[in-house]
């Protein structure tokens, strides 16, 4: 008993003071000390009464977001405290990034001692990316160590992304990392219809009243009163029709070289898209597929028929409601026109090319000259 009281007490400590630090972390590691000093006391003979419990306070510290008291506890790492021998960065999953796509980073750091240490996020570590400064060309790096490159290929082709990571409490270390440029990916560019709107539902009708009870008195008996019937539900209402998608022109070059590349423009609704492609493991989907149909609305449900009430006899059961009836799905929208005019050198990478308009006109190649794209 006594044990689990001081669980209590911990976790409700912790609990408090977790709530009071949003927006007030200087309280909070005020609030936190006699916590400390009881956790430092009781956690491990908790540990081995109620994990529960004390995951649950775990888990609350984590998502708190006071990075202050996730050092204190541990559970993050202040840079400016520790000794940093070296850094090291590098792609989270492999290096190469595609225009129009992110990368995460991830930073280790390494203490005199030879002890490693990771950045959160990626890496899963206790390294704040906020201890660390980030300079980037050619791409963007946000606050959690996400690189983004633009969509547009014209942005970046023939340059080389480059990311510089240093530490401002250790102004000695840091690191340098080249991100390559690749183009081996699956493209989308999507201009189909948009879906139609779904119906609304019907409205459940209303049940019906019980009967009044009669009397059930040998010597002066009374019928029960019957019950009212259930109301009927209303329909359903019908989904809207799906969107049209807009007529599309997509036009083909090839970059030769000893690694040829795929120029690709894609022209649509006042909207234009350029992409590289890589034909050896690359590829680009063009959609201009019609919008679904909105969903029609539930029927509204049947109303109840009221019970008869006691009596003698007892009094007749009121009917139920008819259930309103679903809506229509909406139509779908048309696909649009795709035209693809494309270079006779590019001619053996079409298959690269995948197209989609559901609802459309069957796609139209034309074969003619195209001047390089950009």
């Amino acid at each position: 008993m006594y044990e689990r009281k001081q669980e209590n007490f911990l976790a409700e400590r912790y609990r408090r003071c977790l709530l009071s630090s949003r927006g007030r972390c200087g309280a909070a590691q005020r609030l936190v000390r006699v916590d400390w000093l009881l956790a430092k006391i009781y956690i491990p003979h908790l540990m081995s009464t109620s994990r529960a419990a004390l995951l649950a306070v775990a888990s609350l510290i984590a998502m708190s977001g006071c990075a202050s008291l996730q050092v204190r506890l541990g559970m993050k790492a202040d840079l400016a405290k520790i000794p940093v021998a070296s850094i090291e960065v590098i792609q989270a999953k492999g290096p190469g990034i595609a225009p129009g796509q992110k990368s995460s980073l991830v930073v280790t750091v390494t203490q005199p001692d030879g002890k490693v240490l990771q950045t959160e996020g990626a890496g899963h570590g206790k390294v704040m990316w906020r201890d660390l400064t980030v300079a980037a060309t050619v791409v963007t790096v946000n606050q959690k160590g996400v690189v983004t490159l633009p969509h547009d290929p014209r942005k970046s082709e023939g340059k080389l992304p480059h990311i510089t990571v240093t530490v401002p409490s250790h102004p000695d270390v840091h690191a340098e990392l080249d991100i390559p440029l690749r183009y081996d990916y699956a493209f989308v560019s999507n201009f189909s219809g948009t879906s139609g709107s779904s119906g609304f539902p019907g409205i459940d009708g209303t049940d019906g009243a019980s009967g009044m009870p009669g009397s059930l008195d040998p010597n002066n008996p009374s019928p029960g009163g019957d019950g009212s019937d259930g109301g009927n539900g209303t329909d359903g209402g019908d989904g809207g029709p799906g969107g049209d998608a807009p007529p599309v022109q997509i036009q083909l070059a090839l970059r030769a070289g000893s690694h040829p590349l795929l120029q690709v423009g894609v022209f649509a609704a006042s909207h234009q898209r350029y992409y590289l492609v890589d034909p050896q493991g690359g590829s680009l989907t063009v959609k201009a597929d019609g919008g679904p149909g909105g969903s029609g609305g539930k029927g509204g449900r049947a109303g109840r028929g009221g019970s008869g009430g006691s009596g003698s006899p007892n009094g007749s059961s009121g009917r139920d409601g008819m259930s309103g009836h679903d809506g229509m799905d909406g139509s779908p929208g048309r696909g649009g026109s795709i035209t693809v005019t494309y270079d006779p050198q590019a001619k053996p990478y079409l298959t690269v090319i995948h197209l989609s308009n559901r609802g459309g006109p069957t796609p139209v190649f034309e074969e003619q000259p195209v001047a390089p794209l950009w």
